[in-house]
């Protein structure tokens, strides 16, 4: 019997739109032609475990330009990637009637903030384990004992949510049912078939 719901944050709750932060680099003169040497090359994986601060991170980006970048600007830009997922907001929301609901999610500190002001994440369900709180990302099996130890979870009980793939297999190798998520309709589709009773709107 699951009892407990956890979701992913970017591109499961909220819709994550990267393309134009890359443009807007591109056109300052960042390389970016290959994007995940780019992404190790300013340590993406440190930033979110919390061991680089976002002000730390964008100096970084900022020193790749080959012209001057306004920190304001490259501020907004790095922040105004997100777009609330409608649907996926009022699943978790709904879910909490039935089922303990949480958040866990690869983000860093400046990131989190932005969308704690906006939608309220740290009270929108019923905990969030958020990866530079905690010093681990997934898919390393740290952060997903780390969840279980915060939150009480029996991974037999427990099923989770994530765009990645490889961040759903680790989830079932950690014991947890897992659904990689693609679309609203489908996620739905599986939860209902683990037995999740789901809200009045999508039942």
């Amino acid at each position: 019997m699951i009892r407990n719901v956890v979701f992913d944050v970017g591109n499961v709750l909220v819709k994550l739109h990267y393309q134009p932060f890359v443009g807007y680099l591109m056109k300052s003169g960042v390389d970016m032609s290959d994007l995940q040497s780019w992404l190790r090359s300013i340590d993406l994986e440190g930033h979110e475990r919390g061991d680089v601060p976002g002000e730390i991170l964008l100096d970084r980006i900022a020193g790749m330009a080959s012209r001057p970048m306004d920190p304001a600007e490259l501020r907004t830009h790095w922040l105004s990637m997100f777009e609330r997922w409608d649907e996926m907001f009022a699943l978790a929301s709904g879910l909490m009637a039935d089922h303990r609901v949480y958040l866990l999610s690869n983000i860093g500190d400046m990131h989190w903030a932005h969308l704690d002001a906006l939608y309220g994440l740290d009270t929108l369900v019923h905990g969030a384990c958020a990866s530079f709180r905690v010093g681990a990302i997934k898919p390393h099996v740290d952060i997903y004992r780390k969840a279980e130890v915060m939150f009480d979870l029996d991974p037999a009980a427990t099923v989770f949510m994530d765009d990645l793939l490889p961040n759903v297999t680790a989830a079932l190798e950690c014991g947890w049912h897992a659904i990689h998520h693609t679309d609203a309709g489908v996620t739905r589709s599986q939860l209902r078939a683990l037995g999740v009773r789901l809200p009045a709107p999508f039942a």
